[in-house]
């Protein structure tokens, strides 16, 4: 699977542990960056994450900042993300079966390493759950991302 991931700096150190963990499962990363502990701002990296993954360029992205929030308000401005902010794993399940989300936003100060870890296991190994209730409700999104209104 190919997989962006981006942090500012509050998350860089989560950033490159959890690449590492990504590609000893044998998928390929593409760091949008930051590489620096520097104070960094988070829409620079959210947006090339996301937009990797709205152009094809990547399956998935995880993100990380300070909270998860800022980069999940930026990943979802993103046409076709459905970005997911996830505490714990099973967030991180119910986002992949229930919303078919495709990008992963997680807060380094308010997770551990390892729960985070834990939280990108989950979402990279649960799929969207095909049923007409879930296909409706991605197809709702789907319009309001293509500016229509979802009231009929």
């Amino acid at each position: 699977m190919k997989i962006a991931i981006g942090s500012d700096h509050a998350g860089c150190s989560y950033k490159s542990e959890i690449s590492k963990y990504l590609n000893s499962l044998g998928h390929y990363v593409i760091d949008v960056g930051t590489d620096s502990n520097e104070s960094s701002d988070y829409p620079d990296f959210g947006q090339q994450g996301a937009e990797l993954v709205s152009t094809g360029k990547s399956d998935i992205a995880v993100l990380v900042c300070g909270t998860g929030i800022g980069m999940s308000i930026t990943a979802n401005k993103i046409k076709g993300i459905r970005a997911a902010l996830c505490w714990n794993e099973e967030a991180a399940r119910l986002a992949r079966q229930h919303n078919d989300a495709n990008v992963l936003c997680m807060g380094a100060r308010l997770l551990s390493l390892d729960e985070c870890i834990n939280i990108v296991r989950v979402f990279i190994d649960t799929h969207f759950i095909n049923e007409e209730k879930y296909i409706r409700r991605i197809r709702k999104i789907a319009k309001i991302d293509e500016g229509r209104s979802i009231c009929e």
